[in-house]
């Protein structure tokens, strides 16, 4: 049984930092890509970032560029996010996602239950 847990999440104040953590099992982590995504209240889920296999390459939505890092350990089988210069517009629930896919949530497989980050102005 595949499972994706998220942990990290918290409350921050803008301006801050945070990383969130996806832990994976039940899979073979290392052939997969990885990808965060984000729902705000009364907003649909979208795409944040994205990271191959390897984690030699990664990909970001336009409004996290600069600001946010993805990341992997295949030999933790997590996937990380860190997340800089936080403003109150990343307050969202933070969704982990494996499989095949890249930037569009129909390509994943596999979700976490999510994580509730919060940015206070």
């Amino acid at each position: 049984q595949v499972q994706l847990v998220e942990s990290g999440g918290g409350l921050v104040q803008a301006g801050g930092s945070l990383r969130v953590s996806c832990a994976a099992s039940g899979l073979t982590f290392r052939s997969v890509n990885m990808g965060w995504f984000r729902q705000a209240p009364g907003k649909e889920r979208e795409f944040v970032a994205a990271i191959n296999w390897s984690g030699g390459t990664t990909y970001y939505a336009d409004s996290v560029k600069g600001r946010f890092t993805i990341s992997r350990d295949n030999a933790r089988n997590t996937v990380y996010l860190q997340m800089n210069s936080l403003s109150p517009d990343d307050t969202a629930v933070y969704y982990c996602a494996a499989g095949r896919g890249w930037s569009r949530e129909v390509e994943y497989d596999y979700w976490g239950q999510g994580t509730q980050v919060t940015v206070s102005s």
